[in-house]
């Protein structure tokens, strides 16, 4: 069975328990995929590249957010109300 790899770099599990950091570090701060049995079984992700994965994924809920509201009628309130 076919799989796609979505990572430049590759390592076994048995690599990563010989050497979490080594392998860690083959990825030049990108991800690395860890293979079981030459399939993908995880992804090893650098803690700023899964910061900005989650960055962009509150940016699109935000984004969803907006535009669900963009249709919405509007308010008119005066600061003495607040």
């Amino acid at each position: 069975m076919a799989h796609s790899i979505h990572a430049s770099v590759t390592a076994s599990v048995t690599e990563l328990k010989r050497n979490p950091m080594g392998t860690m570090a083959a990825g030049n701060g990108a991800a690395v995929a860890i293979l079981n049995r030459n399939e993908p079984a995880f992804y090893c992700v650098p803690a700023d590249e899964y910061e900005a994965m989650l960055n962009l994924i509150e940016d699109a809920e935000l984004n969803a957010i907006a535009d669900a509201r963009a249709n919405s009628p509007e308010v008119r309130v005066s600061l003495d109300d607040l």
